[in-house]
């Protein structure tokens, strides 16, 4: 019986300190939130919806993952920001196949240049930083 106690005991500290833990992570940590808003409502309406942690699409996700931007290495986020920036200027995403099912996440011309613009300031900061 006190064997149960203290494993009761134990197990209803450990979820009290992960409950914490959780409550005192502050929104706005993931490199989503750090973007200009204008960049971030390109990304949210035509990239987050395959290129997140949550995504069904095994490959966009381990192509590029949103939520996971802020932990790649120094040099790592280099080349994303670089290929983030070549890829939608060859015109390459979103794909013609995700188009064909929602033509509304179609990237305008003035979008296109918005995310190569942001993707290569990004690139230089680090380099330069």
């Amino acid at each position: 019986m006190k064997k149960k106690s203290i494993l009761s005991v134990f197990v209803a500290l450990l979820f009290a300190v992960s409950l914490m833990a959780t409550a005192s992570e502050k929104p706005g940590k993931t490199h989503l939130d750090k973007m200009p808003d204008d960049v971030k409502a390109v990304i949210e309406k035509s990239c987050f919806g395959c290129h997140n942690t949550g995504s069904k699409n095994e490959d966009a996700k381990e192509a590029l993952d949103f939520k996971k931007l802020d932990k790649l290495s120094k040099i790592q986020k280099i080349g994303a920001y670089k290929k983030i920036g070549d890829t939608i200027e060859e015109g390459e995403m979103p794909p013609k196949k995700f188009l064909e099912k929602y033509p509304d996440r179609k990237l305008t011309d003035k979008e296109k240049k918005l995310l190569i613009e942001w993707s290569k300031k990004e690139a230089e900061a680090l380099v330069k930083g």
